[in-house]
């Protein structure tokens, strides 16, 4: 698959367009710090980050330590947790480049970084603050690292810093563990490579990558294995109907096209359906990307076949197929194909923060999802002002019902970041909240509880009202937003008598906490 010289933008050029993206998506971050809240899944990690550990209740640690870093760098300013997926995601692009720039000069990595930069999903991946940015950067990381090991096998300096870089990965995504199964398989499936399954170096950098999870492993075994029975749920599945088993099928190839823009996807699987019929044939950089892509797509897209998957689960797969493609279209009968590629991510690129812009500074902030990112700054002042007025201040903790995403949102803006609580109806552990200890602790405390369920009579569940002496509401949280409004039911309850714990490492004999 040669390639010719053209289209070679300069490493100044290269350095432009990460500045002026950056900027651009740094005045959109600003605008979204003002416009919305944080999402859902970024207080939550927040909360994480309060209570370091080895694990959580469906991820690894990384994502908590660093909102721990952030939390004490910026003082739990939103900026800090935006900024830090800027950063991340810019820094992703950095390295694409010079990997794509060390497997074929230049121009592939060029084109191949500004492809990424358009994709939508790189947009996010710069907005919003999730396990996928320390991954990706890890993934593509790892990546460079590798095919410098591969080329300076005698080098123990590259091949631990390689073992460094899929620790910090695996403490950062569960996928991450692919990664080593996928350099057994470039190297025994590439010629050139194959040494390296004789090389001391080699098995060292991955031992030393999967050490990083013994002390995860140790978590998960004192709680019940938490982590492992959540990911299995995600793979779950229900008998469907012809038609909605296609419909799901088509979301899913629906949503990885809009991820990565359409014409760019057709070109994604174009090149690496070509890539198979000619494998003999591939050199051996275009051996090692297809190698660390095409695989694993190949299986989440048999995986699609059989259940909805979330879009997000095959991202780091992706890194390493645009710079094939980006290879491919460089080609001169390609030049259609470059241009219309091009293009496309480029209208949507802008589109899409076009729309950012126009959503964050209109009334549009009250419409859709949007609106369930406003509010809980109010909100949370208003809880606050109810738990300052209790008599009993010091011996008086929060307690949230419903969603996960409730009591992290009430602890980020309540002003003074109360350690939450919830109750969780089912009586099995569904979030972290369930994995640390619950009120359980707080026997003969009273409570401030907020409860999401609309109306303005006692809504509370039996099992929270009976726990208490005594529970009386004394006001409701009531934020407008556009047409809608966000209602919080304000209770005081008092003197907690009892609570169930429903932690995962709680033995039958620690089941129910009773006061003595």
């Amino acid at each position: 698959m040669p390639a010719t010289a053209a289209y070679a933008p300069p490493l100044s050029r290269i350095l432009q367009w990460l500045v002026v993206v950056l900027a651009v998506r740094l005045g959109v971050m600003l605008l979204v710090v003002q416009g919305a809240d944080l999402a859902g899944d970024e207080a939550y990690y927040w909360d994480w980050g309060r209570r370091p550990d080895w694990g959580y209740y469906s991820k690894p640690p990384m994502i908590g330590w660093m909102m721990a870093a952030i939390g004490w760098l910026t003082g739990h300013a939103e900026w800090g947790i935006r900024a830090a997926a800027l950063l991340l995601g810019t820094g992703m692009l950095a390295v694409t480049w010079r990997l794509a720039r060390d497997l074929f000069g230049g121009s592939v990595a060029g084109l191949a970084t500004l492809l990424v930069l358009l994709t939508p999903g790189n947009a996010g991946l710069c907005l919003l603050l999730t396990i996928d940015a320390p991954l990706l950067l890890a993934w593509t990381l790892a990546l460079w690292l590798y095919w410098r090991a591969a080329a300076l096998p005698a080098s123990w300096t590259r091949w631990a810093a390689l073992g460094l870089v899929i620790g910090f990965g695996c403490l950062s995504k569960q996928m991450m563990l692919v990664f080593p199964l996928l350099m057994v398989v470039h190297a025994a499936l590439s010629p050139e490579d194959r040494p390296l399954l004789r090389n001391t170096r080699y098995w060292t950098a991955i031992l030393l990558g999967l050490l990083f999870m013994l002390p995860v492993l140790k978590w998960n075994q004192e709680h019940g294995w938490i982590t492992l029975e959540h990911t299995r749920h995600h793979f779950d599945t229900q008998s469907l109907t012809w038609s909605r088993w296609l419909g799901r099928l088509g979301e899913n190839v629906g949503l990885q096209a809009l991820i990565y823009t359409p014409v760019l996807f057709v070109a994604l699987v174009l090149v690496l359906w070509r890539g198979l019929g000619a494998f003999r044939t591939l050199s051996r950089p275009e051996r090692f990307l297809w190698l660390f892509s095409a695989p694993a797509l190949a299986c989440f897209a048999l995986l699609a076949l059989r259940q909805r998957i979330n879009p997000n689960w095959p991202a780091a797969f992706f890194v390493p197929a645009v710079i094939l493609t980006a290879r491919w279209l460089l080609q001169a009968p390609q030049d259609g194909w470059r241009r219309w590629t091009l293009r496309t991510a480029a209208v949507l690129a802008a589109l899409i923060h076009l729309a950012l812009v126009i959503t964050m500074s209109t009334g549009l902030q009250s419409i859709g999802k949007v609106a369930s990112l406003r509010g809980w700054k109010e909100a949370g002042a208003q809880a606050d002002a109810f738990l300052a007025k209790l008599p009993r201040r010091d011996h008086t903790f929060v307690m949230a019902l419903g969603h996960r995403y409730h009591a992290a949102w009430m602890s980020f803006y309540m002003p003074s970041h109360p350690r939450l609580y919830r109750w969780e109806p089912s009586g099995t552990p569904q979030s972290q909240y369930e994995v640390w200890p619950g009120p359980e602790e707080r026997i003969g405390d009273d409570a401030l509880i907020l409860d999401p369920t609309p109306g303005d009579g006692m809504l509370l569940p039996a099992e929270v009202k009976d726990a208490f002496q005594h529970v009386a509401r004394i006001g409701t949280i009531s934020i407008p937003l556009g047409a809608d409004q966000r209602t919080f039911g304000v209770y005081h309850a008092q003197r907690l008598k009892t609570w169930k714990a429903i932690r995962p490492q709680a033995s039958p004999a620690e089941a129910a906490c009773c006061p003595p």
